[in-house]
């Protein structure tokens, strides 16, 4: 599986950049002026069904913190590592309600409804409201992951015959992208855990 590393390194330096001063996380991704006001990256719009064959759309986290990444059930080389690093964040903040795990499948020919339940299952995940496994249909992938800033595509050369970058993103409860870290390595996800506290208490009352 190939780990993208310019578009890695990318994303290290601008991250490295942002963070020389102390202060809230970056907002990451392109912003314009418009009317003397800023606008930032956000994620759309979007609606995919979850492993429980429910609708889920951008108001299932209106107001939350989530992190997301891009995965498929048959992944033989990263997945499985990320995927165990994904339930160490679960454990964690499972029972907030204020957060949120989106895990999105590039491969709907065989990540059906149920693949995705029986995957999430033998994971541990059980009955979980905190951690959703999405079907994205073929035509919608590259978009969705382009707005992640994520770097996802089909890759026939490969057995697999799809190409993912490992990395989880955060995104706040405006949708915008605030983090990153290779979801393979666990002390980039310790760092990430933190990241997603300061999130959560950037919306506590003072």
């Amino acid at each position: 599986m190939k780990r993208f590393p310019f578009i890695a390194a990318i994303f290290f330096f601008i991250y490295l950049g942002c963070k020389q001063s102390p202060g809230p996380l970056p907002i990451l991704g392109e912003s314009e002026i418009v009317d003397g006001d800023t606008i930032f990256h956000q994620i759309p719009d979007f609606s995919y069904l979850d492993q429980y064959g429910q609708r889920f759309t951008q108001d299932s986290v209106r107001s939350k913190v989530y992190v997301s990444d891009f995965f498929f059930t048959k992944c033989p080389t990263i997945c499985p590592k990320m995927a165990q690093q994904l339930l160490r964040i679960h454990q964690q903040f499972e029972h907030n309600p204020d957060f949120r795990i989106l895990s999105h499948s590039i491969d709907p020919k065989y990540d059906t409804t149920e693949a995705l339940k029986k995957y999430a299952d033998k994971l541990g995940v059980g009955d979980s409201r905190t951690w959703h496994f999405l079907s994205v249909p073929k035509n919608e992938i590259s978009a969705i992951a382009g707005k992640y800033l994520a770097a996802v595509q089909q890759d026939s050369t490969l057995e697999e015959g799809f190409t993912h970058t490992g990395h989880f993103l955060l995104i706040d409860q405006e949708r915008r992208i605030r983090s990153f870290c290779d979801g393979t390595k666990s002390e980039e996800v310790d760092r990430l855990m933190k990241e997603i506290s300061l999130l959560l208490d950037e919306k506590k009352p003072h």
